[in-house]
């Protein structure tokens, strides 16, 4: 459906405005629809984000330094996060032996097992989605590169 059809807004002012408005609300959707999948392992977005990047980490540690800056939403406190996920037994927390400053971070079995469930949304998304060719989507994804691209 169309941006204007989805907003019932007829124009956005210029060509830019449009498409920041249509990355914005497209993004809400997408993570709105991942997010209600994800509801019924007991897990957010923020939460399963941190335990992909745990196990993108596998099977060495992490440290919530390492999490934050991976993380898709920087905003999220991982301290918070990792605390939930540690109460699930998805995740083990130690005080690093090589500086007693640090906490190593590491996904539990019960975690990767967890994941491996979820990893069933994404797979269906990317067929639900399928009307969208690899070659358009591998478009998409340069063109939100570029988005973020800055200058200098």
């Amino acid at each position: 459906m169309k941006l204007e059809d989805e907003l019932k807004q007829k124009t956005f002012g210029s060509p830019y405005r449009r498409m920041v408005v249509n990355v914005m609300f497209t993004g809400n959707w997408l993570q709105k629809e991942f997010s209600c999948q994800l509801k019924q392992y007991g897990l957010s977005l923020q939460q399963n984000n941190v335990l992909g990047i745990l196990r993108g980490q596998y099977p060495n540690p992490a440290t919530l330094g390492l999490i934050q800056e991976r993380m898709l939403d920087r905003d999220s406190n991982a301290t918070r996060l990792v605390d939930k996920l540690l109460e699930k037994g998805l995740v083990t927390r130690c005080q690093c032996a090589d500086n007693r400053r640090k906490v190593d971070i590491v996904i539990t079995e019960k975690g990767l097992e967890l994941l491996k469930q979820t990893d069933t949304i994404m797979q269906n998304l990317e067929e639900k989605y399928s009307q969208i060719t690899p070659e358009e989507a591998v478009q998409i994804g340069e063109l939100m590169d570029k988005l973020r691209e800055r200058e200098g």
